[in-house]
């Protein structure tokens, strides 16, 4: 976050009056839906001429299809694009020969649902800034989408506007330092007040971005509990994939993905299709992969995790990366887009660490409270085979071995369909594991090949990923 005297943030007042008061940024603020919060900023610390061209509000849909053309939907990120767009091309339009040698112009919008008065509606807008980084160059863009958690609408209008003074900030000051621009955005709001789920940066001041690495980054310094990536490799907003849709979900290392990874994710999809019926289209995949286990090794190594990602991508699924240790956490938050049907596919192993009680030691109900979370509201667990021990032997959801204490919860849950063993499993792939599959390709043993799908075998390969030398 950008500090001065290097001891604290700079408060919202300070930042919204050094671009004031700079007058070399000069644009236009268009909001729609909450005020002119973003731009009332610049008014009240005085100086607001040195920086503001034009501020405008369309409420009215006739106004605002006349100005920007129509759209299904208009708290969207393709009416954001269009709003960002129309302004900043008018921008330079009308004032490029007059000023543009001396002004960087840039268009600031949002398009947001506040607290309606019902106080019923979801909470959440969408934000973002088209901007010179010097006169006469090329624009660059930040878009990013916002939920709103304050319970008042006041409250939400007063946090847009400040994480909005920060947007611009971080984006004309910070944009050398794309991880301290994201983490610059709650400066003076906390996480208890408004989410970043999604941000995306394009243009010449961030052609060395990897936008998979900002979403990462959105996790890892808490500003949303979980990021979603496509399977093309970009980064999406997770109600606009996940909302009223049936989800299937595989968490794992992926270090690389394995024929079990894939596997098991296909046998979940064929059994959850057999359960609730329905086509191609109405399941959405995603695999998973924890901040814990990234983690792991102390702290955060980019090439590994791009390369899971790649990877994942290469067998055309999508990837959810989550701050959600605990399976009643990840199966809370798919909850807040869907009320449909959701599949947790996992193997023994890490069913065997779902019934550890050590890790429910802190939940006044424990194990118990931590369970009755996770089953309600029709979750399943569906339980992949393992080859554990001498070949051959193969554990399965009917003759797992859990806690003595534990096996009578284990039989009822199972019994009563919250635990569900997956069928039509490959048998010649049980015996594969990540690590060992890991291990071999820096070993430079070529019979890791056999053991991957043919898609990460060729992505492996071609990239020389996870140590590999050809």
């Amino acid at each position: 976050m950008n500090t001065q005297n290097n001891s604290r943030p700079l408060t919202t007042q300070e930042k919204a009056t050094r671009i004031n008061l700079a007058k070399k940024f000069y644009g236009t603020f268009a909001e729609i839906g909450a005020g002119q919060e973003v731009a009332r900023w610049f008014f009240v610390v005085g100086g607001a001429s040195g920086a503001l061209a034009k501020t405008i509000s369309a409420y009215d849909m006739a106004v605002s299809d006349a100005i920007y053309g129509k759209d299904k939907r208009y708290v969207s990120q393709a009416r954001l694009r269009k709003m960002l767009d129309y302004e900043f091309d008018l921008m330079v339009e009308r004032l490029g020969s007059g000023r543009g040698d001396k002004s960087s112009f840039f268009a600031f919008a949002d398009t947001v649902a506040a607290r309606s008065y019902q106080g019923n509606n979801e909470c959440h807008g969408w934000m973002g800034l088209k901007f010179q980084a010097e006169p006469k160059g090329a624009p660059s863009e930040i878009v990013l989408h916002v939920n709103m958690l304050d319970k008042e609408n006041l409250q939400q209008q007063e946090a847009l506007g400040i994480i909005g003074v920060n947007l611009a900030y971080g984006a004309f000051y910070l944009n050398a330092e794309p991880e301290k621009l994201i983490a610059s955005l709650l400066d003076g709001l906390s996480t208890e007040r408004i989410e970043v789920d999604m941000i995306k940066f394009t243009g010449p001041c961030f052609k060395g971005v990897d936008n998979r690495l900002m979403s990462l980054q959105l996790v890892a310094q808490k500003l949303t509990g979980a990021a979603l990536i496509g399977a093309n490799g970009e980064v999406l907003q997770p109600s606009e994939v996940l909302w009223k849709k049936k989800i299937l979900i595989e968490r794992g290392s992926f270090r690389p993905l394995t024929k079990v990874n894939l596997d098991m994710l296909d046998c979940s999809r064929v059994q959850f299709q057999a359960e609730e019926g329905g086509g191609e289209g109405e399941i959405v995949e995603l695999m998973e992969i924890t901040m814990s286990n990234l983690l792991s090794s102390g702290k955060i190594d980019h090439t590994d995790f791009l390369a899971r990602a790649d990877t994942i991508n290469s067998v055309g699924r999508m990837v959810l990366i989550s701050d959600y240790a605990r399976y009643y956490k990840l199966a809370a938050y798919l909850r807040r887009y869907t009320g449909r049907s959701i599949r947790i596919a996992l193997g023994i192993p890490t069913l065997k660490e779902v019934f550890n009680v050590k890790y429910y030691e802190d939940l006044g109900g424990g194990i118990l409270e931590s369970f009755g979370r996770l089953f309600k509201n029709d979750i399943k667990l569906y339980v992949y085979p393992f080859m554990e021990g001498a070949p051959g032997k193969v554990v399965t959801a009917e003759n797992v071995k859990v806690p003595d204490q534990l096996k009578h919860l284990y039989i009822y849950l199972r019994d009563n369909g919250c635990i569900v063993p997956i069928g039509n499993f490959r048998k010649e792939s049980l015996g594969i594991l990540s690590r060992n599959v890991l291990a071999r390709i820096c070993a430079g043993d070529a019979c890791w090949e056999a053991m991957v799908p043919a898609e990460v075998a060729k992505c492996i390969k071609a990239r020389r990923f996870f140590g590999y030398k050809p």
